[in-house]
Formats: structure tokens, C-alpha cells, sequence
């Protein structure tokens, strides 16, 4: 879709002063991890009963759930059940919480501010997913408006605690505020997010054998530039390590759909997305108001594959760059990735990093592959997101708390320069440049009614 640029992008040399920088890491910003309670945390006496969460979503839609359900539990001095993750229709993953989550870590981490049980007792067992799916019950409810106070749970759900000693609330994505809530609270919720989710063992351990390939590649006898020289060795004889970014590439099907967007599939693709838009999202996307141009020029548009690697190459990054997919099933599949493996022909992913017999326990479940990246991602010395989504907010916040870089692509500014094809490279890699200087990872203080978990700071962090 973009020919001149691609042309120039091959062609062009990446200056040593502009690779240098782009690898160098984050400066300290005077901001540091800050989750401890202002008092010594204690449990309640006495339990109110018990409180269960039924949450939707993909891996980081739950992640930010079982924070939130954590914290209601506070707010409630309630028993918090382990919350039961429901089959998405998207990601058809029915992985559990154990499935994906070390579930004794979780426990024990908050052991002194929130009690949890794995299971209900068994006077209490009728309370299942299956009971609620046949009828109005009296101990479920499903009125939790988005971003809910602390005020309406107490109010609303507590009664119901008390009356029959439990509460299901479901759904509930997405039913805690971010504003009004007690200092205390807040960081109650970054302790669950950085701390107490944990991922189990055989994810670590698969997300480790990526990362260590990553960094000392075995193909790349004789590559150079961006530190990926593995055949040196230190003073000691020690191999060195290569850099290595992660790009998660949100370009599936349904992101396809929902942004109402074109990408260059002509009138079978823009029939073929119209139709999964009305079955999957039921006429909910209402973006299909605005033309596809109106739509890249608010920035509302995912990147393509083409797109990103574009963005990539204007940056600074170049083929001996050693690039992570991190990425679920590609729109359009292996030709949509082909203008992106000629730009990053050491681009690599699970598939081709680790053997079959490696990937066996995470293979058909997107919630559990999706961990692998997130962990493969959090180790990278550069994180990039094609477009906004929840495993982009999730990283941005994730890795903001831990001052690694992070770049957040301008998609105002990238969707009105892929819309004038006149535009040569350097034009285009001067403005990319000029667009994200303070696009790296710079900590951003949260605004009203934005997320605590793409935005840790002030809530999460002290200045030191």
C-alpha cells in the first residue's frame, strides 16, 4: 500500500547516532514502585460472606478483572472467591484462573489484606456458573454499571452478602472506578497487578527458553549493529547478549472489524469484515458512522503489518534488528507479514523459536499464549504496539512502573502520513521522528477517568 516508502525504507542506512539512542535505555525519572499500605494491612475480624466475579475477556481484560474483584472484596470486607473466567467468543479460550495464574502465590502475597478461598465450602456450592445461566437468581447481580463506586457496592451488593451470607457479580469488566477511592485501595490493586500475578511455571519457563534465544541467537553468525554480535565474548570469556524488541501486532479479524477501517482488501474484504461485524458485534460498532479516512486521521485505525514496519524503520530499528511477533492469528495470514519480513528478515515468534513438544501445553489457548508474550514482552529491551488495546495498556503501565522503554505509536500523526502518498522517506522519517521523542516510555501522570493500569503513576509510584 505504500510503495515509495517501502522503497526508501530498504534502501535507506540507519545512522549510528540514531541506533544508539534508540537502544539506549530509559534515564531514571525520579518515580519508583510505591504499594505499601499506609497503615500495616490486617483482615477483618469477621468475613461478611463470600463474594464471586465471573470475568469476560481476553488475558489482560481478566487481569485487570481479578484486580478489580480483589479490591471490591476489600471495600467489602468480603471472602473472595478465585474468579471463575468465562469462554470468550472471540479467543474460544476456557483456561481458569489456575490454568494460567500461580494460585497459591496469589494467595499468599495477599494474605494479610484480602481473604481468599480456591473453592466455596460446600453449603455454598449451589452458587456455580451453571445455576446462575438458568434464571434470575436473588444472589447475582447484574446491574454493576461501568466504573462503579465504592459506594454503590456497599450499597448494593453488601446487602445481598448479608442476606444470604454470598454475592455473584457478573458481568464485570470494567465495574470499578479509578477515581474517589481510598489511597489505601489503589495501591491494594497495583499490589495485585505487579506482584501477586504471577504466571505459572511452565509459562515462565517457555517465556524464558524465547527470551534466552532471542538474546543469544545461534543463526546470526556474522550479524552486526544493534549489539547483536553473538560470537563475541566479554574479558571473561562470557557470550554476550543481543538487544531484541517485542512488536505485539493486534491484527486479527475482530480488530479489523471493530475499527470499521480499510487495509487495502478491496470490496471482498470490506464485505467479508462488514459481515463479521454484524455477527460478532451485533451493530455495536459505531465507528462505521465515519469514512475510512476520518477514521486514520482521528488516529482510530490499527496499524497493518506494512504500516508498523514502517514506523519501525523510520525509527531507527534495520534488517539486523532481532524482532518478536508477539502476536495472535494475522489478518489475511502469512502474505500480510511478507512487506514486514523484508524489512525485519530476523523477525521471529513462537513458532520459530521453540519446538512443537515446547509449545504443546499453551497450543489452541489464546489466553495462555497471549502470557507467554506478555512474558517474552516484559524482558525486551523495547516494547511497540501496532494499535491501542488491553495487552497494549496492560505492557504501556506494566513497564512505565518498571522504567523500561516503551514506544506509543502517534496514531493521529502516522494515519494523516500514510494518507499522503506523495511523501518521500526522509520527509516521513522526520516527521516520525519529531512525533515521538516523548513517546518512549516517559512516565505520564494519570488524568481523571483514566486507567490506574495503564497509567501506575501517581497512584502506584513515589517520587524518590
Amino acid at each position: 500500500m505504500h510503495e515509495v516508502l517501502l522503497e526508501g525504507a530498504l534502501q535507506h542506512q540507519t545512522s549510528v547516532e540514531l541506533e544508539t539512542s534508540l537502544w539506549s535505555p530509559l534515564t531514571f525519572q525520579g518515580w519508583k514502585p510505591c504499594i505499601k499500605p499506609s497503615k500495616s494491612p490486617s483482615l477483618p475480624e469477621k468475613s461478611t460472606g463470600f463474594v464471586q466475579f465471573f470475568l469476560d475477556g481476553g488475558l489482560n481484560q481478566q487481569k485487570m478483572g481479578i484486580c478489580d474483584a480483589v479490591a471490591v472484596a476489600k471495600i467489602l470486607n468480603a471472602t473472595l472467591v478465585i474468579p471463575h473466567f468465562e469462554v470468550n467468543p472471540v479467543w474460544q479460550d476456557s483456561s481458569s484462573f489456575a490454568d494460567i495464574f500461580d494460585i497459591d502465590h496469589f494467595i499468599d502475597v495477599l494474605r494479610d489484606e484480602v481473604s481468599i478461598v480456591k473453592e466455596l465450602p460446600s453449603d455454598y456450592a449451589w452458587s456455580s456458573r451453571e445455576y446462575y445461566a438458568t434464571g434470575i437468581r436473588a444472589t447475582r447481580i447484574k446491574t454493576a454499571p461501568a466504573h462503579a463506586t465504592a459506594d454503590w457496592y456497599i450499597e448494593n451488593v453488601l446487602p445481598v452478602i448479608q442476606s444470604y451470607g454470598i454475592a455473584a457479580v457478573a458481568p464485570f469488566s470494567h465495574r470499578l472506578t479509578f477515581n474517589n477511592l481510598p489511597s489505601d485501595i489503589q495501591r491494594l490493586r497495583c499490589k495485585v497487578n505487579f506482584e501477586a500475578l504471577i504466571f505459572v511455571p511452565h509459562v515462565k519457563e517457555l517465556g524464558k527458553a524465547l527470551v534466552h534465544r532471542l538474546r543469544y541467537p545461534p543463526s546470526l553468525n556474522h550479524a552486526e549493529g544493534n549489539g547483536y554480535l553473538p560470537e563475541e565474548t566479554d574479558k571473561f570469556g562470557k557470550q554476550q547478549s543481543g538487544k531484541f524488541v517485542v512488536l505485539h501486532l493486534r491484527f486479527d479479524k475482530d480488530m479489523a472489524a471493530h475499527s470499521a477501517c480499510e487495509f487495502g482488501g478491496g470490496i471482498a474484504e470490506k464485505r467479508a469484515l462488514a459481515k463479521y461485524r454484524k455477527v460478532i458485534w451485533q451493530g455495536r460498532v459505531m465507528k462505521t458512522q465515519f469514512t475510512d479516512e476520518e477514521l486514520r486521521s482521528q488516529g482510530r485505525c490499527p496499524l497493518t503489518p506494512e504500516e508498523i514496519g514502517l514506523l519501525l524503520a523510520a525509527l531507527g530499528f534495520n534488517n539486523r534488528t532481532r524482532l518478536y511477533l508477539a502476536s495472535h492469528k494475522v489478518y489475511g495470514g502469512e502474505a500480510r507479514l511478507e512487506t514486514l519480513r523484508k524489512l525485519f528478515p530476523f523477525m521471529e515468534d513462537k513458532k520459530s523459536l521453540v519446538s512443537a513438544e515446547e509449545l504443546a501445553n499453551v497450543k489452541g489457548k489464546a489466553s495462555l499464549s497471549a502470557a507467554v508474550d506478555y512474558y517474552v514482552s516484559m524482558h525486551s529491551d523495547i516494547f511497540i504496539s501496532a494499535s491501542p488495546g488491553n495487552m497494549h495498556n496492560a505492557l504501556v503501565g506494566h513497564r512505565s512502573y518498571m522504567n523500561m522503554k516503551t514506544i506509543r505509536p502517534n496514531m493521529a500523526l502516522l494515519g494523516l502520513l500514510f494518507q499522503n502518498k506523495s511523501m518521500g522517506w526522509s520527509e516521513f522519517q522526520g516527521a516520525v521522528l519529531d512525533g515521538h521523542k516523548n513517546r518512549q516510555g516517559q512516565i505520564r501522570l494519570r488524568k481523571e477517568t483514566q486507567s490506574i493500569y495503564t497509567y501506575p503513576a501517581p497512584d502506584c509510584m513515589c517520587r524518590a
